[in-house]
């Protein structure tokens, strides 16, 4: 049983990791341990901690929702940059983007991080025609997301702080 809390902990910490950086599980990642460890132990035993879990995992989708949409607003930017933004970041994780030759292991993690801003550029160039206004909207769009990362980071912290303030005294032996 202490194996598996330790899996499932680690996993939360991939979790956090994942809150923070584009393409990896984040949130949803520590909801499902908290699951995984709810229906091994009881639910009853982690009550407080699946409510700060589900509560978290929600906040979450909305903050990323809202953080870009804030983000891309306050620059002024059009649902063209949002759509090229989702599409670089695609393209970005799948090392599909010409501008970066880098490949690897890093090309997807370099693209992550690139190609919303590059996508986002080209979405807005392509409805604007105005490039100054393409590269202030990109980057509205990417600091948005950014924050909503931060926040998202946060809020996975706190969720596997109470997890583990939680639980922790009953597994081991306290």
């Amino acid at each position: 049983m202490v194996a598996l809390y330790w899996v499932l902990v680690v996993a939360m910490l991939v979790g956090i990791v994942g809150a923070i950086v584009p393409g990896i599980p984040g949130t949803s990642l520590i909801l499902a341990a908290i699951v995984i460890w709810g229906a091994v132990k009881g639910f009853s035993d982690i009550t407080i901690a699946l409510a700060v879990g589900v509560l978290v995992f929600l906040m979450s989708l909305g903050i990323d929702f809202l953080a870009t949409y804030w983000g891309a607003k306050k620059a002024g930017a059009s649902n063209w940059g949002q759509i090229g933004a989702f599409v670089g970041f695609v393209l970005g994780f799948l090392g599909f983007l010409p501008t970066l030759p880098i490949g690897g292991p890093l090309g997807p993690i370099i693209g992550i991080f690139f190609g919303p801003l590059v996508g986002a550029i080209v979405g807005e160039y392509l409805y604007r025609k105005d490039l100054m206004i393409a590269v202030k909207a990109g980057l509205g769009i990417v600091v948005g997301s950014i924050v909503g990362n931060l926040i998202q980071g946060v809020l996975a912290v706190i969720a596997v702080t109470v997890f583990i303030f939680t639980t922790f005294p009953t597994v081991m032996g306290g």
